[in-house]
C-alpha cells in the first residue's frame, strides 16, 4: 500500500506531500521554542517546557502600547539564548526597534538583523527569497532561525503607495486578499523549514457589536495563516516605591491548533529583565490544589506558607523539582485538549 501512495505522490509532482506513516513534513511538530515565560509556555503548548511550535506562525494582537514589541523582544531573546547558533531576523514595519532595545534585554546584536519594510510586497519577497535559499541549504549546515513581523498592521500595500503618491484618496480593498495570499504561501514554507515566526498586529474595537469585541486589522488572511493567535491586554506592575516598573500582561488564546482555545493566564513582563519565568505559577498551583491559600499567606505541601510576593521574589526555593512535576501535570490537564480524561 505503501508504494502504491509513494508513486502517486511521485507522479503528483508535489515535492511536500508524503505519507502520514512517515510524518508530515513541514506539519508534524518536531520541536518547540521556549518563550521565557512557564505560563505562557502552558497556553501555547500545554507544557511548561514547550512553547512555540518550531514550524507555526504565532500572532500576538493588541491595541496600541500593549507591549507587544517588548514581548516579542522578550521571546527572541530566550530563543537565542537557547540555541547559541541561532539568528533572527526582524521585519520592522514602524521603525519600532533601536539597537540598544536589543542590548539592553541581553540580546546578541550580531545574530539579530533588522529588515525595514513598508509594503506586505516587500515583505512577502524578502521572506519568501531568505526561506527558499535557507531550504536550498543542506539541513546539518542550517542554523536555527526565527522570524519576527513587526507589525502587520503598519503595513501598506503597493497599490495603496503608489494611490497616495497619486494624490487618490481611495480605500485599499485589495489588501485583505494580498495578506492572504502571502501567508498562503509562506506558511508552508516556514513549515517544511521549520522555522518559527512571531507576528505582531493591533486590534480596534468593533463599532456596534453587543457585547464589546477586539478585531485584528489586516482582514482574514492572518486569522487562517497563524497557527496560534494571542490576544494581549496590561495592567502596569509597580513596585514598592510606586514606580512602574513592567507591566502584567493578560493573554487570551483566541486561536490554537494545540491547546484550549478562550484559556487566559497573566505573565509579567519587566522592562528591565523581560518575561519572567515563574509569573503565573502560584495561580496553576493554587487552582490545582498544589498549594492551598491560608488567609493571606500560601501553604505549600509540606506545611509551610509564604507570601504570594515572597515566592516570587525568591521562586527556586519554593518551585523546586518536585511541585514543577505536579505542575506540569496540572498545566497538561488544564491547556491540553483530551487531557480530563481518566
Amino acid at each position: 500500500m505503501s508504494d502504491f501512495l509513494n508513486n502517486i505522490i511521485k507522479q503528483s509532482g508535489n515535492k511536500f506531500a508524503s505519507v502520514v506513516d512517515d510524518g508530515l513534513d513541514g506539519s508534524d511538530v518536531t520541536g518547540f521554542t521556549d518563550t521565557g515565560s512557564m505560563m505562557f509556555n502552558a497556553l501555547l503548548s500545554g507544557s511548561l517546557y514547550g512553547g512555540m511550535a518550531n514550524n507555526k506562525i504565532i500572532a500576538l494582537a493588541g491595541e496600541a502600547a500593549t507591549g507587544k514589541t517588548y514581548f516579542t523582544i522578550g521571546i527572541l531573546a530566550q530563543f537565542l539564548r537557547d540555541n547559541p547558533e541561532g539568528v533572527v531576523l526582524y521585519f520592522d514595519t514602524e521603525q519600532a526597534v533601536t539597537s540598544d532595545m536589543f542590548k539592553s534585554r541581553g540580546v546578541d546584536p550580531k545574530r539579530v538583523a533588522v529588515f525595514p519594510v513598508a509594503t506586505i510586497e516587500e515583505f512577502r519577497h524578502q521572506a519568501i527569497t531568505i526561506v527558499d535559499g535557507y531550504l536550498e541549504q543542506e539541513e546539518d549546515v542550517r542554523k536555527p532561525m526565527m522570524i519576527v513581523l513587526d507589525s502587520l498592521g503598519m503595513l501598506s500595500t503597493s497599490k495603496e503607495m503608489n494611490d497616495t503618491a497619486e494624490g487618490k484618496e481611495v480605500r485599499d480593498m485589495t489588501r485583505a486578499q494580498v495578506v492572504k495570499s502571502t501567508f498562503r504561501v509562506l506558511t508552508l514554507k516556514l513549515g517544511k523549514a521549520k522555522i518559527p515566526m512571531i507576528m505582531t498586529n493591533h486590534t480596534y474595537q468593533v463599532v456596534g457589536s453587543y457585547v464589546p469585541t477586539s478585531e485584528m486589522g489586516g482582514g482574514t488572511g492572518l486569522k487562517y495563516a497563524a497557527s496560534t493567535i494571542i490576544y494581549l491586554s496590561k495592567k502596569k506592575d509597580k513596585d514598592g516605591d510606586g514606580d512602574v516598573v513592567g507591566n502584567i500582561i493578560n493573554c487570551k488564546l483566541y486561536k490554537s491548533r494545540f491547546t484550549k482555545e478562550n484559556k487566559t493566564v497573566a505573565i509579567k513582563l519587566n522592562y528591565d529583565t523581560g518575561l519572567d519565568r515563574y509569573y503565573g505559577l502560584v495561580d496553576l498551583a493554587l487552582e490545582s490544589g498544589v498549594f492551598t491559600k491560608t488567609s493571606t499567606r500560601v501553604t505549600l505541601p509540606d506545611g509551610t506558607s509564604a507570601f504570594e510576593k515572597n515566592i516570587y521574589e525568591n521562586p527556586e526555593k519554593y518551585f523546586t523539582k518536585d511541585i514543577l512535576n505536579q505542575l506540569e501535570k496540572a498545566a497538561q490537564k488544564e491547556f491540553k485538549y483530551g487531557s480530563n480524561e481518566h
